[in-house]
């Protein structure tokens, strides 16, 4: 008889791992981000420099522990950092975009806007990365 604990980790896993891998890169985001920004950097430069870090992380991560792609050769792994980089390009969009609205135009508070903005990232990055290593 399966244990509950076991059950759950077979049905949820591969989620369960995302949301850790999402958390630490959300953490390299934010964390640079605001550090960038507050010593002077401008929010759109800082965004940038925190998303290739944390977009690098996050490849690395998500091929080894969350979707165990076993592709191995340079030109599959090429080929996955290609398409996973295009598809974070998108939600690089949807982050820039959020964070002009809310910081420019609402004049929100950089804290609260970047959080937001990382909740609506973080979904549509699980979406694209299933999409690119489940094919893998």
């Amino acid at each position: 008889m399966e244990k509950p604990i076991s059950t759950f980790y077979t049905r949820y896993g591969q989620a369960l791992r995302y949301l850790i891998v999402g958390g630490l890169t959300t953490g390299i985001n934010v964390t640079l981000f605001f550090m960038l920004t507050h010593v002077g950097m401008p929010w759109f430069t800082a965004n940038l420099i925190a998303w290739v870090a944390s977009v690098a992380f996050a490849f690395v991560a998500n091929k080894v522990a969350v979707f165990h792609a076993n592709s191995h050769s340079v030109l599959a792994v090429v080929k996955e950092a290609l398409s996973f980089t295009a598809l974070r390009g998108a939600s690089l969009g949807a982050d820039t975009v959020i964070l002009f609205i809310g910081l420019t135009w609402l004049h929100g508070n950089p804290v609260a806007v970047k959080l937001l903005d990382q909740v609506i990232v973080i979904a549509l990055n699980y979406l694209f990365s299933k999409k690119i290593f489940a094919t893998a």
